[in-house]
């Protein structure tokens, strides 16, 4: 008698004797194979006629199907949630129109938000960002503006300031700093003030257009309005307008603007800054030494805090100014501060851009031990990543073995997956194949594409075994292998055994699963 694939998906799934959503939502979240989920999620209303599918379980279905990639089914779901009429979070929105974007689906992302209307969703303010975010990536530009246009003043949209900054970040992009000066002077019309990022985007669209008498009067007004007690964090600010001034040879007027920072805006105490001296930068000096002396200043006259020196560093080591950042680190450290996690991660990273790889990894063995600074998940994945674009993949999985030891440090999905793709890259898939075995104890699973490209590598070096237990994991995932991976597989075989019917029986037994879908 012949199962049913369906009957097949089933099977071994434990009803309870009364079904709630908190249940089922823990009974699909904890099925490896996407569709078996979704064979469960639509039984469940056939086995229980009272139960009704809420929110948090449609958006967990949502999110076990748009994780792997199967967006006509996510398509469905969504479908299902608005014939519901359940009550929904933006959150459910969120995470469907990431899916759509990472499957190259933006128009689908775009036609799901224009149809919220249809939901019974009360905010879409999160929803809204996530869209701008991404249309502002991929620059489509305009389309962000429009979308902005359209959906902002909306009861929906409950906090517009991080919309606002979006939209004048679009707008310096697009080389329009004087149509983003006005949507920051309309600010406070829409209910939102200016903060520290409004002022970063705005003056970085300015001096890079060379508006710098805007620019100067912008920084004026922030003394103003967000720096009345002296603020070490603005410094980041205040220098954009000041290296902008050096590289327009108006040094004169910026050592004036650095002397009314240091007074107004850091608001430091004089101690701070009366040893400055700045005589050097009115002799003629090259703009870029000038622009050594002026950080030289700041990082001197700042307000002694872990904030300030923490936004200067990370700020330097963002320009690829390793040399300055390593100036406030040592300031820092001769102030009796001790330098975060944030800023070790910006200055790795930094030092991985330059190709400084062994003083990248001298950081986190030696300088972060003898601070006493404990690494975080964020800065072992750039760890990982630089030493797999490096091509030393397996020294970064000596990275992940002190991850597993480390309390509170998980590995993440980005963890695996950048080391599994470096490993293979690097022609070490028996290595790949073990680091995606732990991936999946961890409940991770591998995308299609990195699967097809570990089993066509298995079969090269030659391992042909673990090359089909890992087309197993691709069936088990509902995943369908490439064109290319039957033909690495039967090359594989036909080497390993010789064109024989032992051979081909093998291939009839892996492709048998794929003969139902």
């Amino acid at each position: 008698m012949k199962i049913s694939s369906t009957l097949l998906l089933l099977m071994g799934v434990r009803w309870p004797r009364i079904l709630t959503p908190k249940q089922l939502s823990q009974i699909i979240q904890s099925q490896k194979n996407p569709l078996k989920a979704l064979q469960i999620f639509d039984e469940a209303k056939c086995k229980y006629p009272t139960y009704r599918h809420n929110g948090p379980v449609y958006g967990t279905m949502i999110n076990i199907l748009g994780r792997s990639g199967r967006t006509t089914e996510m398509k469905r779901i969504i479908n299902l949630m608005k014939e519901d009429s359940c009550e929904c979070h933006d959150t459910i929105f969120v995470n469907a129109i990431r899916s759509y974007s990472q499957a190259g689906l933006t128009n689908e992302a775009i036609f799901l938000f224009k149809s919220l209307t249809q939901f019974n969703c009360i905010e879409w303010t999160r929803s809204l960002n996530t869209l701008l975010e991404i249309l502002a990536e991929e620059s489509k530009l305009e389309s962000v503006y429009q979308l902005f246009l359209e959906n902002s003043c909306g009861w929906e949209v409950r906090s517009r300031a991080r919309l606002l900054n979006l939209l004048m970040n679009v707008l310096c992009r697009m080389k329009r700093s004087d149509l983003a000066l006005h949507v920051f002077q309309e600010m406070s019309y829409q209910n939102c003030y200016p903060n520290k990022e409004s002022y970063r985007i705005l003056m970085r669209g300015l001096c890079e257009e060379k508006r710098l008498n805007e620019a100067t009067h912008l920084l004026y007004a922030m003394f103003w309005r967000i720096s009345q007690k002296g603020n070490g964090e603005d410094v980041v600010v205040y220098r954009t307008l000041l290296e902008a001034l050096c590289d327009n040879e108006e040094g004169e007027e910026a050592i004036q603007i650095l002397g009314k920072v240091l007074r107004k805006g850091l608001k430091a105490p004089k101690r701070c800054y009366k040893h400055i001296d700045l005589t050097e930068c009115r002799n003629g000096t090259d703009t870029e030494y000038m622009k050594v002396l002026i950080n030289e200043a700041l990082i001197k006259g700042i307000i002694p805090s872990s904030d300030s020196y923490g936004a200067m560093a990370v700020d330097f080591y963002a320009e690829g100014k390793i040399d300055e950042g390593n100036k406030v680190l040592k300031e820092m450290h001769d102030k009796g501060f001790k330098p975060s996690a944030v800023i070790y991660e910006a200055k790795v990273a930094a030092l991985f851009r330059d190709g400084q790889v062994d003083e990248a990894i001298m950081v986190i063995d030696c300088e972060m031990v003898q601070k006493n600074c404990v690494p975080n998940i964020r800065l072992y994945n750039v760890v990982i990543k630089g030493l797999c674009h490096e091509k030393k993949s397996i020294s970064a999985v000596k990275y992940l073995e002190r991850m597993s030891r480390q309390v509170g440090c998980v590995p993440n999905y980005e963890t695996y997956e950048t080391l599994v793709d470096g490993l293979c890259k690097d022609g070490k898939y028996v290595e790949a194949s073990k680091v995606m075995e732990r991936m999946s104890i961890n409940s991770f699973w591998p995308r299609a594409g990195t699967l097809n490209y570990l089993i066509q590598g298995l079969c090269q070096v030659g391992d042909l075994h673990i090359a089909i237990m890992c087309l197993e994991d691709m069936i088990s995932l509902a995943l369908t292998p490439d064109i290319h991976v039957w033909q690495s597989l039967l090359d594989a075989i036909c080497s390993e055994n010789g064109i024989n019917e032992a051979s081909f029986k093998t291939l009839e037994q892996l492709q048998t699963p794929y003969r139902s879908i």
